[in-house]
């Protein structure tokens, strides 16, 4: 397939960002990436650099890459150059101009952030075509890293999360036979360390390209500042790049501390690391410190990187530790995963901070503020032991927000305050929320969510060689993202049937519908021209292609039910 086939533009004339076809061009591209990971499996290097190189020169390439950084969550975040491109116009253009022959980064612009412990990281933020070209050679450079990458790393990979390596934590951890010490490693300035001479040699990628992102500098205070070290934090491609530094690890440690025939002799060293913080278990403390320890720091300095002496600790598993924000404690031998203080403590703030700058909102739209917040921080703890903890958190927000009601309202008794904001139904009883009435004329009552509604559900730990790019674990990881999204529209009947009845998939584009691409209702015959919210009427489709059937006035046809289920994971 051609180079101007793919995304269905013809390459002398000008092209137009909804004419587009994204289903030949993710088809192309996945094509590509597909080929590379056999290649690299079977060791032509030299055949998978030359596949790089032709995905990284297709348009179908180009135009995936400007669709992502158009999409995400730094659409609206630009550059020093302050463009953005916003426009299917511009966006076209940007498609039309992402040539890597005469490409040249601008600097990056330099935002700081506040950290927990109240010092600010330093964050890079390029110009929308620097994250675009990264976008693009990521595409070609991600099937190496998934291809290369230590099994049990999880942070910034495709299909893994957090969850998985908390997973694998109690996988370690659990047992009665189980190394009772951990060393917890956390690499000082991981993304600011990095040594251009060891990346430039060791990342499997055009290296001319590489160098000018890595020397590109940053902007700080109208005043351009070099890049000798580190690489960009804030950058689409940062994360591959760091964790292709830190992979091998894993393997250095299985070949140097194998395990024995006997139980009683092994040294059961086990690394979890999830982006640069990393967990090693052994079965003694002076086995870590003496031996473990030495092996990490000579393994990080050949990169530029070094332990954090004050983030750096061991510990007995019964005294219990943080992770990923939890805490991972056993008592009387058995292991429990709660929600650390630290994150109970950090999920209060952020409820304080939103009560005191909305004294004087209506409580349509502080529920419409704090619900975001409570959902999400119980549905990240929701696979742990996690109850006990939702419950003191709802005391502690509805105590705040009677505080709320106290200071909008200061001249009212507290019955007033109850019978106007805490309200009862058949299965409430004095929370907070309010009645409004519906254009139909019912009656609807707005609640504020509560962590201990969120059902608690084990987490199923991805594959260790599961890899997203491979065809043999494509329906593995088809049915995962299934699941996912199957929970995430639990409750919501219409998408839910919808989503099931196109098997998971866009029309539009043959993608898969996640809960990262989100996905918008579509009316296939228009309200506008008297369409109904009949189920036959409706069709689900990403937020790009619904744009394009709207722009080009495309009549959706709805796929026809498939009797087979998904793949259960």
């Amino acid at each position: 397939m051609g180079v101007a086939s793919a995304t269905g533009a013809s390459p002398r004339s000008p092209l137009a960002w909804h004419a587009i076809n994204w289903r030949r061009a993710h088809r192309h591209v996945r094509r590509l990436q597909v080929r590379i990971v056999k290649a690299w499996q079977a060791g032509k290097k030299r055949k998978a650099r030359a596949l790089q190189f032709l995905l990284t020169r297709s348009l179908s390439g180009r135009a995936v890459a400007v669709k992502r950084v158009t999409e995400n969550h730094g659409k609206r975040t630009p550059g020093v150059d302050q463009v953005l491109w916003q426009t299917p116009e511009k966006k076209a253009a940007a498609v039309t101009a992402l040539r890597p022959r005469d490409y040249h980064p601008q600097p990056l612009k330099r935002v700081y952030i506040p950290k927990s412990e109240g010092r600010k990281r330093g964050l890079s933020i390029p110009t929308m075509k620097d994250r675009a070209m990264q976008a693009l050679y990521l595409l070609a450079l991600d099937p190496i890293a998934e291809t290369t990458a230590d099994p049990n790393s999880y942070g910034f990979r495709q299909g893994r999360s957090a969850a998985d390596a908390l997973s694998q934590c109690y996988c370690d951890l659990a047992k009665t036979t189980s190394a009772p010490w951990i060393l917890e490693g956390d690499i000082r300035a991981c993304f600011d360390a990095l040594s251009h001479e060891w990346l430039l040699t060791h990342i499997p990628m055009d290296r001319r390209t590489l160098n000018k992102w890595l020397k590109a500098g940053y902007v700080e205070h109208d005043e351009w500042q070099p890049t000798e070290r580190g690489a960009p934090q804030g950058g689409i491609i940062s994360p591959a790049l760091c964790n292709l530094t830190l992979d091998g690890l894993e393997q250095t440690l299985k070949e140097k501390f194998a395990p024995t025939q006997r139980i009683g002799k092994q040294t059961q060293v086990h690394l979890v690391r999830y982006a640069d913080d990393f967990l090693i278990t052994g079965r003694t403390r002076e086995l870590l410190v003496e031996e473990v320890q030495p092996v990490v720091e000579r393994f990080l300095a050949e990169r530029g990187l070094e332990l954090s002496p004050t983030k750096t600790h061991i510990t007995h598993i019964t005294e219990g530790f943080d992770f990923l924000g939890t805490n991972l404690r056993k008592y009387d031998g058995k292991l429990l995963i709660k929600p650390s203080k630290k994150s109970v403590k950090q999920v209060r703030k952020k409820i304080t901070t939103v009560l005191k700058r909305n004294l004087h909102a209506g409580v349509e739209t502080l529920v419409g503020m704090l619900n975001p917040i409570i959902k999400g921080w119980a549905n990240y703890h929701r696979p742990w032991m996690s109850k006990a903890t939702f419950q003191r958190v709802d005391h502690e927000i509805n105590r705040q927000v009677w505080r709320w009601a106290q200071r909008k309202h200061p001249m009212k008794s507290c019955g007033w305050i109850k019978q106007k904001y805490f309200l009862a139904s058949a299965t409430r009883s004095g929370e907070f929320g309010q009645r409004r009435t519906q254009p139909d004329g019912k009656q609807q009552t707005i609640w504020l969510a509560k962590a201990q509604a969120t059902p608690i559900r084990r987490h199923v730990k991805i594959r260790q060689a599961a890899n997203p790019y491979d065809p043999a674990w494509e329906t593995y990881f088809e049915a995962r993202a299934g699941h996912q999204m199957a929970e995430h529209l639990q409750g919501r009947r219409k998408l839910g049937h919808l989503w099931r009845e196109q098997q998971g998939r866009c029309p539009m584009c043959d993608q898969q519908l996640t809960k990262a691409t989100g996905g918008n209702l579509h009316h296939r015959h228009w309200r506008v021209k008297g369409g109904t919210e009949v189920m036959a009427n409706l069709v689900l489709l990403h937020p790009n292609c619904h744009r394009q059937v709207h722009s080009r006035n495309i009549t959706v046809v709805k796929p026809r039910p498939v009797k087979r289920a998904l793949v259960k994971a």
